[in-house]
């Protein structure tokens, strides 16, 4: 491992290991396993992002970053959260990253579980909404750690708020814009990564809502459970393709839409109409050719730097009390990107 440039203390803190099992992995001592590497690799290369932000000799306050979501979204908000933790006064902030790309309630669940042994100064959560991950939110609350959910909310639970856009209303406006494109009739097929996020499953309600009005003799079709991922979403879409010969647009509140396109191509078939969601490196290249209608953006940075202040509101840091006020999307077209927003490719 190279020359670390980092205290042990530090890096024990943002590895959530002890000082022992960090100085054995950087002395290359036997008995390590290769996960335990790996994490402090991970820590370092945190640090190392954030030492220009942070004063690591002061006492800083301790973020978790736990979500569960694709890389091309999950990287994207933790380098946006980063980038504003650096930005906050009057604290000194740090953030730890727990970033996987299943849906997977219980790994959350044991995720937060290890959090709340550990230690921390407050959590910004993307998982599913399942009784277990609300189990390990009321544990966190119970220690003093505080928690708010983001882009997604947990039905229930003990979070103090939710930071992330008004995903109803987000699927409104892309009913809206599919009956506008794509007509009346027809059918159009909804994408979804999994059952278990709320916020999606919002997604989808205020689309059938708004659809069903606007446009109520068009169909819909859905696909579920493939985590956004486009290794899964290929076939589930192709299957779909092939029992809904009446799909002509597509909703995706999930992520995936690379591997929609392309079962689209190898059906023959194409999208009269393709609303997807969150300016990702995949999502500004298929806009930019064309391929997507439009996408429905909300600023990440605005949205994480008010889930972070919301914590530290919550650990009295800053004044008032946490409260949830999401975000409004903006429609975003090939013509009108938002440069200020978004990251070069």
């Amino acid at each position: 491992m190279p020359r670390r440039r980092h205290r042990v203390t530090d890096i024990a803190s943002q590895a959530g290991l002890s000082r022992a099992t960090v100085d054995r992995v950087l002395h290359g001592r036997d008995g390590v396993r290769p996960e335990t590497v790996a994490q402090v690799e991970r820590a370092l290369a945190e640090l190392d992002r954030q030492q220009t932000q942070v004063l690591l000799s002061s006492r800083a306050v301790l973020l978790d970053l736990v979500m569960q979501a694709p890389d091309r979204f999950a990287s994207q908000c933790q380098r946006a959260l980063e980038t504003e933790l650096g930005l906050m006064r009057p604290a000194v902030l740090r953030v730890r990253s727990r970033l996987t790309e299943h849906s997977d309630p219980e790994a959350a669940a044991d995720t937060l579980a290890r959090i709340a042994r550990r230690g921390s100064d407050g959590v910004v959560l993307k998982a599913p909404d399942h009784p277990l991950v609300v189990e390990a939110v009321a544990a966190l609350a119970e220690a003093g750690i505080p928690t708010v959910t983001f882009a997604t909310d947990l039905t229930g639970s003990a979070r103090v708020a939710y930071a992330g856009a008004d995903n109803r209303a987000a699927g409104a406006t892309a009913a809206y814009l599919v009956t506008r494109m794509a007509g009346p009739a027809g059918t159009v097929l909804v994408t979804t990564s999994s059952a278990y996020f709320l916020g999606e499953e919002e997604r989808e309600a205020g689309f059938r809502a708004t659809l069903a009005q606007l446009a109520p003799h068009r169909r819909v079709a859905t696909v579920t459970d493939t985590d956004g991922l486009d290794a899964s979403m290929l076939g589930a879409v192709a299957a779909a393709l092939t029992e809904e010969p009446g799909i002509d647009a597509v909703y995706s509140p999930g992520g995936g839409n690379t591997a929609t396109l392309m079962a689209f191509e190898e059906a023959g078939r194409a999208a009269t109409a393709f609303v997807a969601h969150d300016l990702d490196a995949d999502n500004r290249r298929l806009l930019r050719g064309g391929r997507l209608t439009a996408v429905l953006h909300h600023d990440l940075r605005a949205d994480l730097r008010r889930a972070s202040r919301l914590l530290l509101q919550a650990r009295g840091v800053l004044p008032g009390s946490p409260a949830s006020r999401p975000s409004q999307v903006q429609v975003v077209t090939p013509y009108n990107e938002p440069a200020g927003l978004t990251e070069p490719d």
